[in-house]
């Protein structure tokens, strides 16, 4: 989890601009970051919302840790 004072400087820098506050949490090759981009550029608002919530509420380490990666067998 983030300290706080990384978790407000995230949202700041994705007020300014969605997309690099969510490639700094999630990564630039991530479906959030895509998902981010194409929002800021169909709309500036709906891409700071995404962006706020994507760093805020999405937790990708929680999702896909070793554990609950997909064992995929070949036969």
């Amino acid at each position: 989890m983030a300290s706080n004072c990384e978790l407000c400087c995230e949202i700041f820098i994705a007020i300014l601009l969605p997309p690099v506050g969510v490639c700094l949490r999630h990564g630039c090759c991530t479906v959030e970051f895509f998902i981010c981009l194409i929002l800021t550029c169909l709309g500036y608002l709906p891409g700071i919302i995404y962006a706020i919530y994507a760093i805020c509420f999405l937790h990708h380490d929680e999702y896909f840790d070793e554990y609950r990666r997909p064992i995929y067998y070949v036969a």
